[in-house]
This record gives C-alpha cells, sequence and structure tokens, in this order.
C-alpha cells in the first residue's frame, strides 16, 4: 500500500483522498425521524428530538475538512446500534456529512451499509473514500469494415 500523506484520520492512498470516522451515539432513522408541529394555524414536518439530538451530536464530532471531497465518493458505513429494534438507515448521516466532508450526497455513487448490535457502545464507523474518474473509451464505428 502506497500512503502519501497521513494527517489526523485524513489518509490519501495512491493520490485519491480518504476519510475515516468513528461517531459515537445511535444514528436516527431519516424516514422514521419527523413529527408534526403546528406554527398557528399551519402545520410543520420537523426533525424528531432524536435526530435533532443525533444531528448535533455528529456534528460535535465529525471534522470540517478544510478542503471538501470532490467528485465521485464511495462510502463505506457500519452502523451499530443499542438494539435490535431500529431499521438501517444511513441517510441523516449521508446528510450530516454535506459541507463537513463533502459538498452534496449526490456525489456519493457507491454506499455499503452494514448492520451492527452493541449496546454498550451504538455507533457510526464511516470510510469516505474517492472513486477514480473513469476514463471514457473510444467509440468504434459500427457497421461497414473498410
Amino acid at each position: 500500500m502506497n500512503v502519501d500523506y497521513i494527517m489526523d484520520d485524513i489518509t490519501i492512498v495512491n493520490s485519491l483522498p480518504s476519510i475515516s470516522l468513528f461517531i459515537l451515539g445511535e444514528p436516527a432513522s431519516k424516514a422514521n425521524s419527523r413529527r408534526v408541529v403546528k406554527f398557528g394555524n399551519m402545520s410543520r414536518l420537523i426533525k424528531s428530538k432524536k435526530a435533532l439530538d443525533y444531528s448535533e451530536e455528529f456534528r460535535a464530532q465529525c471534522p470540517q475538512l478544510g478542503r471538501l471531497m470532490d467528485g465521485d465518493l464511495r462510502v463505506t458505513m457500519r452502523i451499530y446500534y443499542a438494539t435490535r429494534r431500529p431499521d438501517l438507515d444511513e441517510s441523516l448521516i449521508l446528510d450530516l456529512m454535506q459541507g463537513l466532508i463533502y459538498e452534496n450526497d449526490r456525489q456519493v455513487k457507491e454506499r455499503h451499509t452494514y448492520w451492527g448490535l452493541d449496546p454498550a457502545s451504538p455507533r457510526a464507523e464511516i470510510i469516505v473514500d474517492q472513486l477514480p474518474t473513469e476514463q471514457k473509451k473510444p467509440r468504434t464505428k459500427r457497421g461497414k469494415k473498410e
């Protein structure tokens, strides 16, 4: 393995950026993390208390990169829950990394997410890698042979 540069948790391997994160706390499911709140005569959907609390914990533990990762990215996550009840849902974590690790979660073109159980230490172990840019192959002509 050719390691060109190491600084804290940020490692550039073979000139492609990669970062490893270890975030303590149990993530909330984004699908189940909304609640209805009334403002006068209007109702609004906002994040649940669990989602808001986790968002705050996440931001306190996640570094903000001086230069956000660009290009297409791969995210590998192992999410350890305190109980068997929660569904595996990485979408809140992907949203929370926007502006800290990468510009937009649309950059994530490959995801690998694994569910784990650890009642003593719920957490998310995350690796974000930049994918190599694909080289376009020259088009070949179809049809007549010359």
